[in-house]
């Protein structure tokens, strides 16, 4: 091999056919990889910056997951808080509906009053004195065997202090701080309530007789709106109408229990309390925390169960002022939930976003231009092929040389 000899000529093709070769092995390497810097030889300043936009692309990426899982709960939530109002306003139908029933119990009053020597409206704040009766005298409410609220007047009553103690049958304070004794463990089963034209009705609860009875000697009583035939009433009969829409009430209750606890979604339950976080940056600085709430219908939702079988028509607008606060409420609670939906519903759309615009950064910093790398690639190829020329034409010069000396 020592007695190989080369010329420069053929020496300098020799070394321009390897350079082109490298060349091209290095661009065909490029356009198999699409990319412009393989590795940090290449250029290390697009090869770390790219790392480095590509792994938080990357860790905004996994974010969307827990995004995407917060939206659903929320879903979820709002899905079950509608069901909730769709059978929210069933239970104030059949309301309305055993309204129209006429109740049968025993009913005294509904006369237009005698207020001061004029026939008109009493108020809750009707004094009893301008009815006719005296501190010291007594109004008592019966029902039954033994169930008798008595109120004892005194200075400053009113006719809201005789609604109030017949309907909580409990101890009660007249205007001027004077004690009310009235039946508690015994009371009188019935409620009372002022009409909007200002007529005191009083209804025994269920089928129990009602009386009304007082001390006063005079017309005290009828100026109230009882006239001496309507002080007693016998005890009335169930109706039957009510009795069924009153069990249909307490199931539709029942069911809103169990539309909020089946409305989580992964685990998370908004509507039982539960508390949903969303994270929106991989450095977890940027988050949105949702309180949930608990609509059960002995708490947050606040509707009890029906009284006394609807029999009463103060126990039906009892249940349906609860239902229309409940209706309030589950409002309220939707509107922020879809509040709520909209910013993660946001947050996501900007994430996305976020993570393509990294990844096209680190992209613009590292990938080959196709269209580029494929001309070099066929210029190099012409290159190589009039190096491979050039080489020969230089070996045949070389041999004709030699020719003349042999």
């Amino acid at each position: 091999m020592s007695d190989i000899v080369l010329s420069k000529g053929i020496r300098g093709n020799l070394l321009s056919l390897m350079s082109t070769a490298d060349l091209r092995d290095r661009t065909q390497y490029r356009l198999s990889t699409g990319k412009k810097v393989n590795t940090a030889l290449d250029n290390p300043g697009n090869f770390f910056s790219a790392a480095m936009l590509n792994s938080r692309a990357t860790d905004i990426t996994n974010l969307l997951d827990g995004i995407g899982t917060a939206i659903k709960t929320l879903e979820a939530a709002d899905n079950g808080i509608r069901s909730i109002v769709r059978v929210v306003e069933n239970a104030q139908a059949l309301a309305r509906q055993a309204q129209g029933s006429a109740a049968t119990t025993a009913r005294l009053g509904g006369v237009l009053p005698m207020v001061a020597g004029v026939q008109g409206a009493m108020t809750m704040t009707t004094p009893l004195t301008d009815l006719g009766f005296a501190a010291a005298e007594t109004i008592t409410i019966s029902t039954g065997t033994n169930r008798t609220t008595t109120l004892t007047i005194a200075g400053g009553m009113t006719v809201g202090d005789l609604v109030n103690a017949i309907n909580d049958n409990t101890e009660a304070t007249s205007a001027t701080g004077t004690g009310v004794t009235i039946g508690s463990t015994s009371g009188a089963d019935a409620r009372a309530l002022l009409s909007p034209d200002g007529r005191l009705v009083i209804q025994a609860i269920g089928t129990q007789p009602l009386t009304i009875s007082s001390s006063n000697a005079g017309t005290a009583l009828t100026n109230m709106g009882f006239d001496v035939a309507d002080r007693a009433k016998p005890a009335g009969e169930i109706n039957v109408t009510r009795s069924n829409i009153a069990a249909q009430f307490s199931e539709l209750r029942r069911q809103i229990d169990q539309l909020a606890k089946d409305s989580g979604f992964n685990g998370v339950n908004l509507l039982n309390a539960d508390t949903l976080q969303a994270m929106f940056n991989e450095r977890q600085t940027s988050s949105l925390t949702i309180t949930g709430v608990r609509f059960s219908v002995g708490e947050d939702l606040a509707i009890n169960d029906q009284q006394n079988r609807f029999q009463t028509d103060s126990d039906i607008n009892d249940a349906l002022a609860e239902l229309s606060q409940a209706m309030s409420m589950l409002r309220s609670q939707s509107s922020a939930f879809g509040s709520n939906l909209a910013l993660v519903q946001i947050r996501q759309k900007f994430t996305q976003e976020m993570a393509n615009t990294l990844k096209t950064g680190a992209d613009n910093l590292v990938l080959a231009d196709m269209n580029e790398e494929g001309a070099n690639m066929l210029a190099l190829q012409t290159r190589q092929q009039l190096s491979t020329q050039a080489l020969s034409l230089a070996n045949q010069a070389d041999q004709s040389v030699l020719s003349l000396f042999g």
